[in-house]
């Protein structure tokens, strides 16, 4: 179990890395829709950008729509996996919300088990025939101004996959470990979840 939970400590760290580096991506993202937003409003640089786009075939505007919402998708699949290790997205369970630690835990070792890993085995499988398909029909924006090679952005759906999975191997890992370890491997792994509502923990 120490070799599990030294694993997952590596997975770990490799699915939040990703995560804080795709967050930083908000930062332009931001400074995208200001810009797309000052250019189509105010009308001194909205006529400008028209001529620009009449000289040169390249629409800005549309260029940067494009490019938003290509930033809000690489940041919510790349950091999914970080999402799921800090316990951030929300949890509707009321039942697990009220039940000690070590049931949380096995309901959580068998919700992967049995229903994560199977789907993002789906996800990936669905997501690897989307961006083939893509690929080969040269898919690009719908707008004959945006941008090309929409196979790329689509791409980060199989990355985002590999992200998630990280996460859910290094989680199943310190569960095991939580749940079958000894009382040494119990606390470490116990250490590094975030999944358990400490509002009812009672001490085992």
């Amino acid at each position: 179990m120490k070799a599990a939970l030294n694993l997952a400590s590596v997975l770990d760290r490799w699915s939040r890395t990703v995560g804080h580096a795709a967050a930083w991506l908000i930062v332009p993202l931001v400074f995208m829709i200001v810009f797309d937003v000052v250019t189509r409003k105010v009308d001194f640089i909205r006529l400008y950008f028209s001529q620009f786009s009449i000289d040169y075939g390249y629409s800005v505007s549309t260029i940067l729509q494009d490019m938003q919402w290509h930033l809000h998708g690489v940041i919510l699949l790349l950091t999914f996996g970080f999402g799921y290790l800090a316990n951030a997205h929300v949890r509707v369970d009321v039942f697990r919300e009220h039940i000690r630690p070590r049931k949380q835990a096995w309901m959580e070792f068998i919700g992967l088990l049995l229903l994560a890993i199977p789907f993002l085995l789906a996800v990936s499988w669905e997501s690897w025939i989307l961006v083939s398909i893509s690929y080969e029909q040269g898919e690009g924006s719908e707008s004959m101004t945006g941008i090309p090679w929409r196979y790329v952005i689509k791409g980060f759906m199989l990355i985002g996959c590999i992200v998630l999975a990280l996460a859910i191997f290094a989680t199943l890992f310190r569960l095991a470990a939580y749940l079958f370890g000894t009382r040494e491997e119990h606390e470490e792994a116990r250490d590094a979840l975030e999944i358990f509502n400490y509002e009812h923990h009672k001490p085992e």
